[in-house]
């Protein structure tokens, strides 16, 4: 009890923070890209305009500075790198971390053209047997790192894991070029790319973590912002 009343403390203090800074996504904030500067190096996220909830709130969060010292909690080498708790930012060495949002959800937006090739962001949730629903955390994410997939693995794929699902030809030849998880597809709302330092993926997806996946050495995005956008 005293730790879930801890808990809720904190949301309380940070949301009363946030309400003190402007929140007002605008058309222009829209056309920006968001730059993750983080402890292994920067990463240049572009925003989906064709999941608009998932885009504004992300957009809505890195402008009150939500972001900024969060950690990478959750580190999976040939899968993702995942982050956005904000129980993270002051957290104790080793401890499990992966439950805090901003006290809101956001509903699933999935679409047909976007999809788990290696660097895309997306949104982390609860499992489906809590969230039938496959509603989005209101700020965990993740960005998929993956690895490269032959025919052979995609065919056995489509028939073990996606229980005879079949995977777009044009999504089958980039998980074969740039690699990606596949079986995610449909599952968890991918809302962007990353379209410069998709190289900081691999080097935070290759640090040594414990038995939760925390990394053993902490691995934080100093500061989140908008940035004007450059051609890809």
């Amino acid at each position: 009890m005293k730790k879930t009343f801890l808990f809720t403390s904190f949301f309380c203090i940070t949301i009363i923070t946030w309400a003190q800074k402007d929140s007002t996504v605008t058309k222009k904030d829209r056309k920006k890209d968001v730059l993750l500067q983080t402890t292994m190096g920067d990463i240049t996220i572009r925003l989906s305009d064709s999941t608009p909830l998932h885009r504004d709130n992300f957009l809505k969060l890195v402008k009150v500075g939500f972001y900024d010292s969060l950690l990478f909690h959750r580190v999976m080498n040939g899968f993702m790198i995942q982050g956005g708790d904000p129980a993270s930012k002051n957290a104790a060495a080793g401890i499990q971390l992966g439950g805090g949002g901003p006290g809101y959800t956001i509903p699933a937006e999935f679409r047909k053209t976007l999809f788990h090739k290696k660097g895309v962001i997306a949104a982390a949730r609860q499992p489906d047997y809590a969230n039938a629903e496959k509603a989005s955390n209101g700020s965990q994410f993740y960005l998929a790192q993956g690895k490269v997939y032959t025919d052979m693995e995609l065919d056995i794929m489509e028939t073990q894991r996606l229980q005879g699902r079949k995977i777009p030809s044009a999504f089958r030849e980039l998980y074969k070029i740039i690699g990606g998880v596949p079986h995610l597809d449909g599952d968890y709302t991918v809302y962007g790319e990353v379209v410069n330092g998709i190289e900081i993926i691999d080097k935070i997806a290759a640090v040594k973590t414990n038995s939760s996946n925390r990394p053993l050495e902490d691995v934080r995005i100093l500061k989140a912002k908008l940035v004007k956008r450059k051609k890809k």
